[in-house]
């Protein structure tokens, strides 16, 4: 069966969520930022395929904040709405080096995964 027959199969599809936390963490060590500001910001990670869930992000934020890994303070400077605006703890950066270096590790599981494919392939050829 050819990769283009088996439309039915989604690889990954079910853990979408998986780097959320860690996508949002790396935002905010950039750059303090707003709700709908980190929406725009982390899709360019690429972890989620489409349009950001805005309540998604949401849940983790008042998660991470309950988790005392950011906290959030009101913005009401300039033209608008008040926007609360997240900040990054140290415990939040620790957490952020954690999942760097998980990611690291599971960045050279994957490759020697592809590398073995890679030799066999051209073996059989």
């Amino acid at each position: 069966m050819s990769r283009k027959q088996n439309t039915s199969v989604h690889l990954g599809s079910k853990k979408t969520e998986r780097y959320i936390q860690a996508s949002i963490l790396l935002s905010l060590k950039i750059k303090p930022s707003y709700g709908y500001e980190l929406i725009q910001k982390i899709s360019v990670f690429g972890f989620i395929e489409g349009q950001v869930a805005p309540g998604m992000i949401y849940r983790h934020l008042r998660e991470l904040e309950e988790n005392g890994l950011v906290f959030s303070e009101w913005e009401t400077d300039g033209a608008g709405p008040a926007k609360r605006v997240y900040q990054l703890t140290s415990e939040g950066v620790e957490i952020l080096s954690f999942w760097i270096d998980y990611m690291k590790n599971q960045a050279q599981k994957l490759l020697r995964f592809v590398e073995m494919y890679e030799e066999i392939s051209t073996k059989r050829i």
